[in-house]
């Protein structure tokens, strides 16, 4: 199971994925301090994960790019107005 996409367009820059990393781990750090080791192992964790997923098995592929509409003539007579329709009649 796959939590974070690597490929999602957000983590294309560096530092918007090391501050990801940053956050958890000193968040981690806080929960520890503040003497609540469980809520500080979990954000551990999280860090740990997207350090893993963000920064070591990072391998961003190009964006593939999306084919273009074609419009086919047939579509626009089908949507127009039933009111245009009897005009023509």
């Amino acid at each position: 199971m796959q939590l974070i996409d690597p490929n999602h367009p957000t983590y294309r820059h560096l530092w918007v994925r090391v501050a990801i990393v940053a956050v958890c781990v000193g968040w981690g750090i806080f929960e520890f301090i503040a003497g609540d080791p469980f809520w500080g192992v979990l954000a551990l964790a999280a860090g740990a994960y997207s350090f893993y997923m963000l920064i070591w098995t990072f391998d961003p592929k190009p964006p593939e790019a999306a084919a273009p509409a074609v419009v086919d003539d047939d579509e626009e007579d089908e949507e127009k107005p039933a009111t245009e329709e009897k005009k023509a009649d």
